[in-house]
Formats: C-alpha cells, structure tokens, sequence
C-alpha cells in the first residue's frame, strides 16, 4: 500500500481552463434544470428582460403599478437575457447569462486573488468560487442576477486598477475604467457599496507595495487615483443618467418593508441558518485563520478590513455595525449581497490556507477540503429545493388567458396568494396591475405608506399589509382595479367587507376571481414620470454598449506585469519565527 504521506503536492496553479470546465460541470447541469426558476428574484429579472424584448428604447412598462420606469434598476443582464432570448427563450436565455456570471467569477476570483497570493493559491481561490455557498445561494434561492454579474466584472477590473495606479500603465487605465463602468450598467447596489469594499483594499495595496521594488510616490498614488475615479465616475453618470434622473426625481422614501436578512440571527436561528451558515458553508472554519493571518501580514490587512467590513454588515440586526454604517440604507438593502461580498474577499485566505494543508498533510488534505467544498455547494443547492422561495407548483396560463380575452385587459388587475408567480403572469399578460415584485419602482402611496412588500402577500406582512390591501381595494376606480384574483381563500371576508364580489373560478376552482361593478377602464396614472425618448436611447444603448466595449478593450494585448508577482511569494508567508512573535 502506498504511503499518502509521500505523494508530493503539485506546486503549480491550476489552469483557468479546468477551472472553467469544473464550473460548467457542477452548474450546467443545476440551471438546465432551471432550478433557478424557484428563486426569489429570477421571475422578476426574466420580467424585465421580456419587456426589453419588445421595448428595448421605452424603459416605461405599464404592466406594474399603474406605469413605472425600468431606469430604476441598471440593465445590463437583463438586456444581455432579452437579446439571447430570440434564440434560447427568456427561461434558457436567464440560465446562459447566469452561467457566464458563474464563469466571469471563475476567472474574476483568480485575477483578483493574484493580487494578495501566489498563483498557486489564487488558482485554489478560484476553484473554491466554484463550490462557494453564497454563490449557490444567490444562484438558486435568491436569483440575484445583477449582483452575480456585477461582482465578476469588478474582479476582473480591479488587477487593471492596481497596475495602472502602480505603474502607470495606460492600457490598464483604459481597460479598469470600461469594466468597472460596466460593472455599475450591471447592478446599482453593488456600485454604491460593493465596489468601495473591493476597491479601497486593491488602492490601499498599492500604497503599501510602494515599499517593495519599485516605489512609487506619493504624488503619483494620489494622481493617478483620483484620475481614474474621475473618469470612472464620469463613465457612471453617463452610462446610467436615466438611473440617477430617475433616483432624483423619485427618491425611495417609501417606509422600510421587513426583511429576514436585516433580523438578529441568534433570536432568529432559522434566519441565522438561511443568511449566514448556508452562505458561509464550510468558510466558517476558516474564519479564525482568516482573521490570524490577515492581521499577522502587514500586506494582507486591507484584505482583511475589507472582508471584515462586509462580514459585519451581512450579520444584518445581529451587531449594530450594519446600522452604523448604513444608515437609513438598512432599512431599504438586504444583508445577503454583503455576505456574497464577504465570501468573495475571503478567498485569498482560503488558497493560501488550502496550500498550507495541503503542503503538509498532502492528499489527506486534497481529500478533507474537497470534501468540504462539496459539502457547501450541496448544502446551498440542497437548501434552495428545501425551502425555495416559489413552493407552489401552479401555472398562471389559464389565469393569463382569461385576463387577455373578452376585454378584460381594459382594467387593471392585483393576484393574492399567487408569491413570485405575479411576475410570470406579467410576462404572460396584456393586462395591467397596481402590484409587482420592484419595490423601489413604486410610486403609489398606497404601496409606499405602510412599509408592505407586494399585495399578492399581504397577510404575511401582518396589518401593514393588510392596510395597503385595503387602501388600494378603496381607490380601486382610481387605478381601473376591477379585478382581483384569489388563489388563498384567507382573504375572502376582506374583499366581501369591501364591496367585491366572485364573478368566477379557474384551475378547477382553485382561483376565484372577483370584481367590483363600476370601476371605469384603466388609464395612465403615472405619465408625468415616464421617461422622455431621448433617456429611452441612452437607456437602450449604453448601459449595453458598456458591455461590448469592455469585450473589446480586454482584446487589447498588454504585457503582464511579473513584478509585484514575484514581491508577494515573500511577502505573503510566514515564517515560524513570524508565527511565536504574532503569538
């Protein structure tokens, strides 16, 4: 029998390609299953994406709320899923791009790892973002398609940073500045957040390897940041101006729905298991290494205040630090993209943790950490089909026919009962609603006033639910409501209370449908705010124009920076001596 001790540990990174073709192995299979399909946000997403098919320069939908305007969330995959739907269909065309995000992290993470590690360990890094819990958990259970493709392109974007900040390189200039513009067409709250917790960390390693090899002064670090933040800012404001017209003129002054991720995870154990052990998997034991050698290397503590930073504020109500640092924000943001952030700064330290065991346990250690790793991914796919957002195995089509037929698209409509399903019956109809699953695109102060989510799930939240239910069923002949659609007999004494009565059942009576005599057609409600055509070119063009650009810029040749690569082999470990001094 061979001894494993002496089998020797390669000591050569693995290459991007395995590691791409692991990530197609473990996911492909997951998203043509369409699993994502049960997540909380992927309808929502597929939604928007179906109304750029047919509307790719008018961003206002009138399907939702009574009219609203689809500048109020960067486009970039919902486009990137529009386009690829005329020939893979809006379901199929969801799970490509959600795939190509997983592919971008891939290569992001190790990119990005490359920075703080050795490439031995940066490769490990990346092949864990494979198996990362969080990831799986955006993926399957949340569906947040613009966080899972924001933060790629931000990690792919941010080595051009430090080599543009650290040596002046004027092709990484150009190439950091289009990715991190595209990066924010992607997603709006890893912009205004995500993006300080990478970039401040890749700017402060900068200033410390002005010690190491070449220095750099003071004047050149302060000059050329403030340069490509200039730029940089300016790209946003022009790529996204619908978006920050939008965010002017309607400030999202609607009071705070409730949110499990912002609840204290120790009075909550089963929010404490969904937000932070189902993220976190098997990282959870690399959390005391984590904090023990990014505090011990001087180079790796940016790192670690990063990581930490987000750690903290993905604890939502556990700690105060979330609502220290965030403010009335809190209230509005959900704690898991903080989290998802965490993990993803915490990968450097787990290849540099995995080289070490490796090193010195040997397949002991291949076999301990893969067997962790898949632990994490099963837990966070496991655990989406154990408590999926969407449980209800009930189709809209007969609901959507019977809205599209006899005239009954003349009048608005509100579902209850129906969860994330209102958003498929949105692609499927012509009909309008007053409800939706875009909270910070409502306007209606029925909506806004009692700190509810959407109608469909009133019950759930308690009487503020329960009054905005009221309130909108009172103003019905203000919006054209004339019918109501009732999966969950729960609220059959309110609509009765209130005047409404059924007027017919479908899916074996199953969904009642009621009515209210006298409610006049549906007429726009919300037209001062649509946007005018000039915004819907700006929006149809370069958010996705972003995109093609950056493909094209990363074409460009560039010759690889080798020296700060070589500075981190000694930087970077520690020595014994090092280890009974930290002790």
């Amino acid at each position: 029998m061979q001894n494993t001790e002496s089998i020797a540990p390669s000591t050569r990174p693995i290459s991007l390609s395995l590691l791409l073709m692991m990530a197609v192995v473990i996911h492909l299979p997951l998203l043509l299953m369409k699993l994502p399909l049960k997540s909380y946000d992927a309808n929502f997403h597929i939604f928007f994406a179906s109304h750029y098919v047919h509307h790719w320069f008018d961003p206002w939908n009138a399907k939702w709320y009574a009219g609203f305007s689809q500048t109020t969330y960067p486009p970039l995959p919902q486009q990137w899923v529009a386009l690829l739907s005329w020939i893979l269909g809006l379901d199929m065309a969801y799970m490509a791009v959600q795939l190509v995000a997983i592919l971008l992290l891939v290569v992001g993470v190790y990119r990005f790892s490359l920075l703080w590690v050795s490439p031995r360990a940066a490769s490990i890094a990346a092949l864990a973002s494979v198996f990362l819990g969080s990831e799986s958990f955006l993926v399957y259970s949340a569906g947040q398609l613009g966080t899972t493709t924001a933060a790629p392109i931000y990690l792919i974007g941010l080595p051009f940073l430090y080599e543009w900040v650290r040596y002046g390189n004027w092709k990484s200039f150009l190439k950091a500045s289009v990715l991190l513009v595209a990066a924010a067409a992607a997603h709006h709250a890893t912009l205004l957040f995500g993006s300080f917790l990478f970039a401040v960390p890749v700017l402060a390693l900068t200033y410390f390897d002005r010690r190491n090899g070449e220095r750099i002064s003071i004047s050149a670090f302060l000059g050329r940041s403030v340069a490509i933040a200039g730029v940089v800012c300016a790209g946003i404001a022009v790529v996204l101006l619908p978006f920050w017209i939008a965010l002017i003129h309607n400030p999202v002054t609607q009071t705070p729905i409730p949110h499990p991720s912002r609840a204290n995870y120790i009075l909550n154990p089963i929010w404490g298991l969904n937000y932070f052990v189902v993220p976190y998997g098997a990282l959870i034991l690399a959390l005391p290494f984590i904090f023990m050698r990014g505090a011990l290397v001087a180079r790796l503590r940016p790192l670690l205040i990063g990581f930490w930073v987000a750690f903290m504020v993905g604890l939502g109500g556990t700690t105060p630090v979330g609502h220290l640092l965030l403010g009335r924000a809190f209230g509005v943001l959900t704690m898991e993209r903080f989290s998802y952030w965490a993990t993803l700064l915490a990968l450097p330290f787990v290849g540099l943790l995995a080289v070490e065991l490796v090193d010195r346990f040997k397949l002991r250690a291949v076999i301990g950490l893969t067997t962790l790793a898949a632990c994490t991914c099963a837990l966070a796919v496991g655990w989406s089909t154990y408590r999926p957002a969407d449980a209800s195995s009930f189709k809209v089509d007969s609901v959507a026919d019977w809205l599209n037929r006899d005239g009954h698209d003349q009048y608005r409509y509100i579902t209850l009962g129906f969860g994330n399903k209102i958003s498929r019956l949105a692609i499927m109809t012509n009909a309008g609603s007053v409800d939706g699953e875009w909270n910070s695109g409502r306007t209606l102060p029925e909506l806004n006033l009692y700190g509810a989510g959407a109608l469909t799930s009133s019950k759930y939240f308690g009487k503020p639910g329960l009054d905005a239910l009221r309130a909108m069923l009172t103003h019905a002949d203000n919006y054209g409501l004339k019918w109501v659609l009732v999966r969950d007999p729960y609220y059959d004494p309110l609509l009765s209370f209130a005047g409404w009565r059924q007027v017919d059942s479908l899916e074996d009576k199953t969904i009642a449908v009621w009515s209210k005599d006298g409610v006049p057609p549906a007429m726009p409600v919300n037209a001062p705010q649509m946007p005018p055509k000039w915004q819907g070119l700006m929006w149809g063009i370069l958010p996705f124009g972003s995109s093609i650009l950056a493909i094209l810029v990363l074409l460009i040749p560039g010759k690889r920076e080798r020296k700060y690569l070589e500075e981190r082999h000694s930087i970077t470990e520690v020595t014994p001596m090092q280890e009974r001094m930290a002790s």
